[in-house]
């Protein structure tokens, strides 16, 4: 093999072993080699018999001096991160050695909330209105302006961390604290109300080669609160569904993706308003890409590698029914005694398939982000309605039993 990729892979956020399985499957059967970036001290069973580098991930000097140390020693002609806060550093690996692909401008368009809304803008695709936490005083004049709630958010994050719906002054009052030393790092915007979707793409020289679109079953910043179900649109798709599918393509084009995957989040005012929410230059986290494997039959991180490496490849996707994943959460706090497996979910009725990250001995804790959660299935159905229907028997059928962390379990 004469050719190589890079892979950064964090092998402890266990959601990301498929993509990564698929997306070396994809090199090997193209001839191409595979190496891997890892976390300093986190070794890959995934990962054994691959060409295997170490750096600190969250230190963006550390990886661009690995990946010297690797391209000095395999030919890599694409570079993949497979987690959000890597999209930027791989970007400013590829501009140092001239790799094709995302370039830093490009990826902070995909990265920092405040180019992604400027550029939305530019493009004339409608985003939330936002204004910069400089002050308390500045937020609360924003909310007199725009209406309660409003949406604290980094500007670089991701999964709704450290994200914060504020309702009233009181709770401004509350929040401020919590934001107000690093408030350069934040943004404020409007709480848009609306229906929720998503837009998973994959692109080749421009050109949009496969999308699906999907809408939420609730809000995203609703985490704490519901369960985190998301349902294919594939059949009937209304007049506004269409635009925000072309929405999405202006986005991406005006972001200046040229060959890889997308996930693209968008709301749909009760007035037929779409509203561009926000875009990441990666799978879909969670159980998207399960998901869209289940339901299409392609895996969205094995068709980038394909797209990239192979001009001519065309994603063999299908049609199908509507499928719909919901993450599986628990308000039962404390060590686990008992917990449905995966393989017990697997067996209901629509179930195509289904992952439980969490085992008797865990420890469970109140959620921090969208995507801390137990695991996830994937269920068909006919359409929206019933596949949100099929959610609530699966779910009812998911049991977790705690007791007191710290306490010994009896028998």
């Amino acid at each position: 093999m004469n050719r190589a990729i890079l892979i950064v892979y964090r092998p402890a956020a266990g959601r990301y072993a498929a993509q990564f399985r698929s997306m070396v499957a994809a090199a090997t059967e193209l001839g191409v080699t595979t190496v891997v970036l890892l976390p300093t001290g986190q070794p890959a069973a995934e990962a054994a018999g691959l060409p295997c580098h170490q750096a600190d991930l969250d230190d963006p000097a550390a990886v661009r001096a690995a990946v010297r140390r690797i391209i000095a020693a395999h030919p890599v002609q694409r570079i993949f991160p497979l987690f959000e806060g890597d999209v930027l550093t791989a970007a400013q690996c590829r501009r140092e050695h001239g790799i094709p692909g995302l370039d830093p401008e490009q990826a902070l368009a995909f990265r920092d909330k405040n180019v992604m809304h400027r550029r939305a803008t530019e493009l004339g695709v409608p985003v939330a209105r936002s204004c910069r936490p400089d002050t308390v005083g500045a937020v609360a004049e924003f909310a007199a302006e725009v209406g309660w709630p409003v949406v604290i958010k980094p500007y670089a994050g991701w999964a709704c961390g450290d994200t914060h719906r504020v309702d009233s002054a009181d709770e401004l009052a509350r929040v401020w604290p919590l934001v107000a030393d690093a408030r350069h790092d934040y943004r404020v915007e409007e709480y848009v109300r609306g229906v929720e979707y998503h837009v998973d793409s994959l692109l080749r020289d421009g050109e949009v080669v496969f999308d699906q679109l999907s809408r939420y079953t609730y809000s995203i910043l609703e985490f704490r609160d519901e369960p985190g179900g998301t349902v294919s649109r594939k059949h009937d798709l209304t007049p506004a569904e269409r635009r925000i599918l072309a929405a999405n393509s202006a986005v991406l084009r005006g972001f200046g993706m040229r060959t890889g995957v997308a996930h693209v989040e968008f709301f749909l005012r009760e007035d037929g308003e779409v509203v561009f929410g926000e875009a990441a230059a990666r799978a879909g986290g969670g159980s998207i890409v399960p998901a869209i494997q289940a339901g299409r039959g392609i895996n969205l991180a094995g068709e980038w590698c394909r797209l990239e490496l192979d001009p001519g490849h065309v994603p063999a996707a299908v049609l199908g029914p509507e499928v719909g994943t919901e993450y599986l959460c628990s308000d039962r706090y404390g060590r686990i005694t008992a917990i449905t497996g995966a393989e017990e979910l697997r067996a209901l009725d629509s179930v195509l398939d289904a992952d439980v990250w969490k085992s008797v001995g865990d420890v469970l804790a109140p959620p921090t982000a969208s995507n801390d959660v137990l695991g996830w299935y994937v269920c068909a159905g006919r359409d929206f309605d019933d596949v949100r229907a099929r959610f609530k028997v699966i779910r009812d059928a998911f049991e977790v039993r705690t007791e007191p962390a710290g306490e010994p379990s009896c028998g």
